[in-house]
């Protein structure tokens, strides 16, 4: 029925990352194509639209199609109303306060942003050029629904000629909360130095000096990546002997270092714009940027303030956190003084506040995984699988390592930004502060919190903190659900053969699992393999120090002849005395500590600088022939005694130490991928999934999705297969057992 001055017509909601994204700009045009009258804002569920005229069937059904590039649309729905509409169609003001919606997460420049910069005009050259289609989003956000007053851009009111662009329908800055030019927006500079700040930055550079730049997420520490001097000086004064940089530079830069196929290309240039891990194939950098490894980590410039720096540098730069070790990133200028000022010889600054910090997302594109989840993936979100509709609000807490929190809400599984180690006094005061910050952005209200079950974690004393039920999930079963819930396995489909590969989790017996073959589904797990548990000796000091584990497994293999030939200057005695006595010598069934032992009697010495150094350093040699060491035992205990008796024969031939890491790659995703495979032809389970941080080795996951042959085979693709990932599997099985009572 149709009152005076009213309109019947269709209330429209659309549902997903759909703010901050240019899509009411896209509603607007694509209404005024199709002739409809009404209105389109955002609000805390997304963006509503209120519309009437001839064809609306057809516009909603145009939504989904043609919906802008970062725009991520999970539902359009729409109900018959009477509205009082303007004339035409017209982009509204925000409505409401909270957030049942997705936010947007960064996303690098765009080519016509980038053009732009380096063309004559009134953004030639300015660092903060930006669009609809690109630019920072999660990183000055605020609070939602997602307009300028909310972001760190309130600070900067448009001039007349922004302003001009952003309420010009046809303009790409339309809506653009961002927008920003040298008149009005957010200033560089360079300290200390006067004049353009990029020029100064690159003859900081040049001259072989380090400087702090101020990105999206954060600091970075730059230095000439060809200039090994400089490297050598940065990773002095970082103190990172060892552990890899990451390098930023063009296409054709990565090019002459690295083989970039068409898949890699395309995730280099994914709006993200992550590291992307790449095999080298020529020696054209110093070895002091990775040493020891065979691929390396790049990215492309993703601000315009990187686009600028690389231009006028000509080459690519070492672009590693700005912050001290084991601390998180340094995000503000007075905080960057402080903490960068022994690391940097200039800060290049900016005055455009970070509201939350991200680092960079770490990735691979062949095999597809993510190592790091952070800026530009976060805080993206993945959708729970069918028979979880009616799961409740959960919060999940991860683990100590690579900490990360999850949120679930509304069929959506948000999983947070990489942490770092909680046992770092200021990485614990982030942890705390993203608790906050996600919960007031998200508008998140818990009924249960999902946790590790190690009570010397701080992430499960927080949960058992906060005063609501809480779900302790066991470590592997969280790793293996995790991977489940990114592939989309039902609530009810039944059970799945778990590899699950890692360094450290408490197992419900009390020892250290890591080498598991699980048999389960999101409610509950058998354990159905292990590898033969070996002791640790000295404690913790065993995962820093290899030769420690390859000594445990020489002796449980009664090779202790070669452990004494191989590490006679180490106090043998004395840790053999306290393994019999059962003295700081836990025993553990994990993968990690057998890839330190191995690398260990390949030849890697001393201690390991960071985590998964030896292991890396394995995988960087291995030279794979064909053939694979054996694992032991049928049921039950997976043995690695006859693995290193085949290895000791080898070693008494003069077999190459490439040839016997590739060996030992493939005897443990053959001796897994058996009793795996086992299981899923005894129809005990449907499928197999691959998960723990041991599956970030590309190898060694490609090896034993081979030995799989054609089974059913789940990965880790958008989420990591290391502990970022854990909070998830924690939140989905607290979640399934909210919803099967």
């Amino acid at each position: 029925m149709k009152g005076r001055g009213m309109d019947e017509g269709w209330r429209i909601r659309v549902r997903g990352q759909v703010q901050g994204v240019g899509f009411r700009p896209y509603i607007w045009q694509l209404a005024r194509s199709m002739g409809l009258r009404g209105r389109v804002f955002n609000d805390p569920e997304g963006v509503l639209i209120e519309a009437a005229g001839d064809g609306l069937a057809a516009f909603v059904a145009a939504i989904p199609a043609r919906a802008p590039v970062l725009a991520r649309v999970d539902a359009v729905t729409h109900e018959g109303a009477v509205f009082d509409l303007p004339e035409g169609f017209e982009i509204a003001e925000s409505r409401g306060v909270g957030a049942e919606t997705r936010v947007t997460p960064d996303a690098a420049s765009c080519p016509d942003c980038v053009a732009e910069v380096f063309a004559p005009g009134r953004r030639q050259g300015y660092a903060f050029t930006n669009c609809t289609h690109c630019g920072p989003r999660f990183t000055i956000l605020q609070g939602l629904p997602y307009d300028r007053a909310r972001t760190t851009m309130a600070a900067f009111p448009m001039c007349a000629a922004c302003r001009a662009e952003y309420e010009n329908p046809g303009d790409r800055r339309f809506h653009a909360q961002p927008v920003a030019c040298p008149d009005c927006g957010p200033r560089l500079w360079l300290e200390p130095g006067a004049g353009d700040a990029i020029v100064g930055a690159v003859a900081v550079l040049r001259s072989g000096g380090i400087v702090a730049v101020k990105g999206l997420g954060g600091f970075h520490l730059a230095c000439d990546a060809g200039n090994a001097r400089a490297v050598a000086l940065l990773r002095a004064r970082k103190r990172r002997p060892a552990k890899p940089f990451a390098m930023m530079g063009t296409l054709a830069m990565i090019g002459a270092t690295c083989a970039v196929s068409e898949a890699e290309a395309a995730l280099l240039r994914d709006p993200a714009a992550p590291i992307v891990l790449l095999q080298k194939v020529a020696e054209v950098l110093p070895e002091e940027v990775a040493p020891g490894q065979a691929v390396l980590g790049w990215m492309l410039p993703y601000t315009p303030l990187h686009h600028l720096l690389i231009a006028e540098f000509g080459g690519p730069l070492v672009m590693t956190s700005g912050n001290l070790s084991g601390e998180p990133q340094v995000i503000g200028n007075a905080e960057a003084r402080d903490k960068l000022r022994a690391f940097a010889d200039a800060f290049l600054m900016h005055d455009r506040e970070i509201a939350r910090r991200l680092d960079d997302s770490v990735e691979r594109a062949a095999p597809p995984m993510v190592l790091r989840r952070a800026r530009g993936r976060v805080p993206g979100t993945l959708p729970l699988p069918e028979g979880f509709e009616t799961a409740p609000q959960v919060l999940a807490y991860g683990g100590q390592m690579k900490a990360a929190i999850c949120l679930l809400k509304n069929g959506q599984a948000l999983l947070g930004h990489h942490l770092g180690e909680l046992d770092e006094a200021l990485t614990w005061e982030a942890f705390l502060a993203a608790d906050a910050d996600y919960a007031a952005l998200f508008d998140h209200a818990p009924e249960v919190v999902a946790c590790d079950p190690h009570l010397g974690y701080r992430a499960t004393q927080a949960a058992h903190g906060r005063g609501l039920p809480v779900i302790e999930v066991q470590h592997h079963h969280a790793h293996m659900a995790a991977c489940m819930v990114e592939n989309g396995w039902p609530l009810d489909s039944g059970p799945v053969a778990g590899i699950v590969l890692d360094g450290v989790g408490l197992g419900p017996d009390g020892t250290i699992w890591g080498g598991e073959l699980l048999l389960g589904d999101y409610l509950g797990f058998e354990r159905r393999g292990w590898l033969s548990p070996v002791a640790m000796p000295g404690g913790d000091m065993a995962s820093r120090e290899p030769w420690r584990n390859a000594l445990a497994q020489l002796d449980a293999a009664r090779l202790g002849p070669l452990a004494d030939e191989m590490f006679g200057a180490q106090p043998l005695a004395l840790l053999r005395q306290a393994v019999r006595a059962g003295v700081n010598a836990p025993l553990t069934s994990s993968a990690g500590r057998l890839f330190d032992a191995f690398a260990a009697v390949l030849g890697f010495e001393g201690a390991q600088t960071y985590e998964g150094e030896a292991a890396m350093a394995l995988e960087a040699r291995a030279r794979p022939d064909g053939v694979a060491y054996p694992l032991g035992g049928v049921e039950g205990v997976i043995e690695t005694a006859p693995l290193w008796q085949a290895w000791a024969q080898d070693r008494a031939v003069g077999v190459a130490p490439e040839v016997m890491a590739a060996r030992f790659h493939a005897g443990l995703a053959q001796g897994f991928a058996r009793r795996a495979r086992a299981l899923v032809e005894r129809g005990e389970a449907r499928a197999v999934a691959l998960s723990g941080g041991c599956f970030q080795n590309a190898l060694l996951l490609e090896m034993t999705v081979v030995a799989l042959g054609d089974l059913p085979v789940l990965i880790h693709r958008r989420t990591p297969a290391n502990d970022g990932g854990l909070a998830l599997g924690q939140a989905v099985v607290a979640a399934a057992r909210a919803v099967s009572g």
